[in-house]
């Protein structure tokens, strides 16, 4: 996968924001924190934006939110866990689809290094293509994997 200015961008802040507080912190946190630092450097973003659900013809919301919707184009899925599963890559994923964007960046902050938790996904042509491997869950959604 080619490598994204933007999102290079977006990393460049989320590890600022680590490397001032380290791991251990709520997501919400991080999350208000990195909205900071994007607003610092003057990059574009929203927070907690609503992701709602087409059905027959509907738009319905469902509760979904994206946590920092950056430049319009790129998601971040913001996490504090242990370790990224696969329900949080499938999470990142269906914000993706739901949303119609094609890059997506799930962030984990509880790690000792930041670069450690950080995995890209870029939606192509139906096809999904990640810098790191997938979970079983996204074969199991229907979706045509590649990974490089």
């Amino acid at each position: 996968m080619d490598r994204d200015p933007l999102t290079d961008r977006i990393i460049g802040c989320a590890i600022e924001v680590h490397r001032a507080l380290g791991p251990g912190l709520l997501e919400s946190a991080y999350e208000r924190c990195l909205a900071h630092e994007l607003a610092l450097r003057g990059v574009p973003f929203r927070q907690q934006v609503p992701v709602p659900v087409d059905y027959k013809g509907t738009r319905l919301e469902c509760g979904y939110r994206i946590d920092l919707l950056v430049d319009e184009s790129v998601i971040l899925e913001l996490k504090c866990v242990e370790k990224i599963s696969g329900v949080h890559q499938a999470q990142l994923l269906t914000y993706m689809k739901l949303a119609r964007l094609t890059t997506g960046l799930l962030i984990n902050f509880n790690e000792g290094r930041l670069i450690d938790g950080i995995r890209r996904f870029k939606l192509q042509s139906g096809l999904m293509s990640a810098l790191y491997p997938l979970c079983a869950l996204c074969a199991l959604c229907g979706c045509f994997l590649t990974r490089r």
